[in-house]
């Protein structure tokens, strides 16, 4: 088990990493050159702020996965700190509710892409089929789904090692 998480590590980063870094730089570089038009030659590109839009919705979903490797996904740790023995199973039912919430990511970002399939919408300027920027909720969802079963395990076998379980 360790050693599929490990895997599931090292694909996961690979594809969260690369992912962020291709399309922030596409949205700067189409940015830079909106901006250099614009100023430079009164033109504009109109299409370089609806690809900024879908690539913050990425970002913002690839980051969620990332932060939870980080384990600086946004908590409320009053009581932790109050109560130091209630860390193990708040964190516990707090992984327990990002499984949840992964879990209706997926179930409903395939129905809202089943959706914009029967529907045949697409953006309006680069005229993307809707289908495709609603993909990310389920795949994303997938992927928190995926760094939230490891850090359980993780935190099952730091239990382990303290002798707690």
């Amino acid at each position: 088990m360790t050693t599929f998480f490990k895997v599931v590590d090292q694909v996961l980063g690979f594809v969260e990493s690369w992912l962020l870094f291709l399309a922030t730089m596409g949205a700067l570089i189409a940015l830079f050159f909106n901006v250099i038009l614009r100023y430079g030659f009164n033109y504009s590109l109109a299409w370089s702020e609806e690809l900024v839009r879908e690539v913050i919705i990425l970002t913002t979903l690839i980051g969620c996965s990332a932060a939870i490797k980080a384990r600086s996904f946004v908590k409320i740790d009053a009581m932790i700190q109050f109560f130091g023995r209630l860390k193990t199973p708040l964190t516990l039912f707090s992984n327990f509710v990002t499984l949840i919430f992964s879990g209706m990511m997926i179930y409903y970002g395939i129905k809202m892409v089943r959706l914009q399939a029967a529907t045949g919408q697409a953006t309006i300027i680069m005229e993307i089929p809707l289908q495709y920027i609603y993909a990310i909720l389920p795949l994303m969802g997938a992927m928190m789904l995926l760094r939230t079963l490891q850090m359980i395990h993780q935190d099952i076998l730091d239990l382990r090692s303290k002798g707690y379980v």
